[in-house]
């Protein structure tokens, strides 16, 4: 079996799993080899059980390595290429395929016990350690995310509201004791687990509070009628919307954490509470990222209102109406970044200001001059007016 590696993939994440220079030579053969990262089956073994099959099974474990991939548009196409066929296991494919090139077929009977991915139990496992590999490296990138934009949750939290701040403290000293705990002993126990295990409550309570938020600044971006106050809510929209994004990065790093303990901790149960566990989380995650994107929908919605009220006075109030797009697009650049970061593939959203005949160009450049210079140059600006209203008249600003 030196030359033989088996492909296991559960959507996200594709795995490959073997002798550690069959795996390498695969994988620099297919050009990912950077992209990918090691993994430990032996908590794999906590599924298999007693008896010489289950044995034979786990001594596989030990002379065998994994390294995962994230499955992006590059990486995706060796599942396509190599065509992984469906197992027992809801959402996991499998393939065993020679290096190079000789595809075996998967065969899930009981006198192949002693193959490591035609166990059942086994294959539950790997499809496990996937998922907690992907919530790990969410994490990281999540982590990575707020150094970058310099915002303290804990800050952020702090200046509203108290006993949300209390909330998201708890959870977070509760999961890293509980993931401290799992490093050095290697499972979460029963007693880490009863300590922990009310923590995603909380994080579900803040992410809501934070939720409420990005609708109140909506709100308020909508309830502006004129350019000048939408101007003065637009100032402030960039610092708050980035602020209430941090603190919602924040608790699904931490829910992706709670879903790492989780999954350890139903790999001590069975390959079926296993099964169900992460198939339970992958509803609930997905369950919450529709929740998230639909809020930051509504806001770029109420966004895409306010800017298209400026565009149209944009003649007559130049500089407030360029200000209020060029914050409408910062607030959406935000949004899109925080969305990949989440994994959701949305399209960016982007506002140009209206293009303007030249005579109502000139007019619009003229009338911003007389407000920046005062009655000064009143007689441009009445100038410019009448130009503005030529061109209303002649086609050229008729959608001011």
């Amino acid at each position: 079996m030196d030359n033989e590696i088996q492909l296991v993939s559960d959507g996200d994440g594709l795995a490959v799993i073997g002798e550690p220079k069959a795996v390498e030579k695969f994988l620099r053969d297919e050009g990912v080899w950077a992209m990918s990262q090691g993994f430990d089956l032996r908590r794999v073994k906590a599924l298999l059980g007693l008896g010489a099959d289950i044995a034979q099974a786990a001594s596989e474990l030990s002379a065998i390595s994994g390294r995962w991939i994230k499955l992006t548009e590059e990486s995706a196409r060796l599942v396509n290429e190599h065509g992984l066929m469906e197992t027992d296991t809801d959402g996991v494919s499998h393939l065993m395929i020679g290096v190079p090139g000789r595809v075996k077929s998967w065969l899930q009977t009981e006198q192949n016990m002693g193959s490591l991915l035609t166990n059942p139990a086994a294959l539950s496992g790997v499809a496990g350690v996937m998922a907690q590999i992907a919530g790990q490296q969410t994490m990281a990138e999540i982590v990575a995310y707020l150094d970058r934009i310099d915002t303290k949750v804990d800050e952020v939290l702090g200046k509203v509201d108290d006993t949300v701040l209390k909330d998201m403290r708890g959870a977070r000293l509760q999961i890293r004791r509980a993931m401290t705990m799992r490093d050095r002993e290697g499972r979460v126990t029963a007693d880490a687990w009863s300590e922990v295990q009310n923590a995603s409550g909380k994080l579900a309570d803040v992410q809501g509070y934070a939720l409420l938020q990005l609708e109140a600044i909506a709100t308020k971006m909508e309830s502006r009628k004129n350019v000048r106050g939408i101007a003065a809510a637009a100032e402030d929209v960039k610092p708050e919307v980035l602020k209430w994004l941090a603190v919602l990065a924040d608790t699904f790093q931490l829910q992706e954490a709670f879903d790492v303990l989780a999954l350890d901790k139903a790999m001590d149960e069975s390959s079926e509470v296993l099964n169900a566990r992460r198939e339970g989380l992958e509803a609930d995650r997905a369950d919450r990222l529709e929740l998230i994107t639909g809020h930051t929908a509504e806001l770029l919605g109420r966004m895409d209102t306010a800017v298209g009220r400026a565009n149209k006075r944009l003649p007559l109030t130049r500089d407030k109406s360029l200000f209020i797009i060029n914050a409408g697009n910062s607030v959406a650049a935000d949004v899109h970044e925080f969305l990949g970061l989440l994994g959701v593939d949305a399209d960016r959203r982007a506002w140009e200001p209206r293009p303007l005949a030249p005579v109502v160009e000139f007019g619009s450049k003229a009338i911003q001059q007389s407000k920046d210079k005062g009655p000064a140059v009143v007689g441009t600006a009445a100038f410019a007016a009448t130009a503005v209203g030529l061109g209303r008249k002649y086609g050229g600003g008729n959608q001011a």
